[in-house]
């Protein structure tokens, strides 16, 4: 018996709330639909530059010179640094004063997110995955190949810099920050893939997978929220001085706790909003 058979035996309140019931899961239906086209570039991207680089190194007999890694340091840190400029631009509007206004509330956000980073130990918390990959790296395992994959997998997930593209991504469908990091995980993939072997490489599905989960996370809680309150830009703009930290780290110019300032991301638009 299908819908409409079963539907045509009802009486006509039970119709109207069996058609509203196959209504709303339509709904439902279609913004899953809608909200997986979207936003999954940066994942997909970061995958295919771990898996190349993977590949890279396999058929490559000689890791990359050191003036060749500084070349590619300078160029990445270089497009870090522009895209952050890029993205506070984006969250900026309006005329001088609100622009000041909006700077300065993007320069305090990103202040005390780094101080509510600190008591929350994130910067701690990311560090102690970076130490436990140096133990394992340090050892001779006989489960090396499995190593690999947790090393990888924990190191290109930890970085402050997936977590800042995929939300970004989620908030404005821009990839380009994810598109830098496929190619710093691709480069780190082609010292990797020599010391664990090609299963390092199977880490490219544990990054999909986080990455595409905070993007469609996102894309379907914070978006509805922060447009209905005009709160996108805002953290647009504190989303970009932390990224241009990100670049400090790259030029190797001063040692910054970017993972600290990531709740900046979620004090930004509270602190919008209280003043307005």
């Amino acid at each position: 018996m299908d819908f409409a058979t079963a539907v045509s035996d009802l009486p006509l309140p039970a119709v109207k709330q069996a058609e509203g019931i196959r209504a709303k899961n339509f709904r439902l239906g279609s913004s899953a639909v809608e909200c997986l086209s979207h936003g999954m570039t940066g994942a997909i991207l970061n995958a295919m530059g771990i898996i190349l680089g993977a590949l890279f190194g396999l058929t490559r007999k000689n890791p990359l010179s050191a003036t060749l890694q500084n070349r590619f340091r300078v160029l990445l840190g270089l497009g870090t640094f522009f895209l952050g400029l890029l993205l506070v631009w984006s969250g900026l509007n309006g005329s001088a004063w609100t622009v000041s206004k909006q700077l300065l509330i993007a320069f305090l956000s990103v202040a005390i997110g780094s101080l509510l980073g600190k008591v929350l130990l994130l910067q701690k918390m990311s560090n102690r995955v970076g130490k436990y990959a140096g133990k394992i790296m340090s050892v001779q395992s006989e489960h090396y190949k499995i190593d690999g994959i947790v090393v990888c997998a924990g190191l290109f997930c930890a970085a402050p810099l997936g977590f800042l593209g995929a939300a970004v991504e989620g908030l404005n469908d821009e990839y380009y920050l994810l598109a830098i990091k496929a190619l710093m995980d691709g480069l780190a993939m082609t010292g990797f893939i020599k010391l664990f072997g090609w299963t390092a490489a199977v880490s490219a599905i544990p990054v999909f997978l986080a990455l595409s989960t905070i993007t469609l996370a996102c894309r379907v809680y914070a978006v509805p929220l922060l447009q209905a309150h005009g709160l996108t830009q805002s953290v647009e703009a504190s989303a970009g001085l932390v990224v241009c930290a990100v670049a400090l780290v790259i030029f190797q110019v001063r040692r910054v706790e970017l993972t600290n300032y990531l709740p900046g991301l979620i004090v930004a638009p509270l602190m919008t909003w209280l003043l307005k």
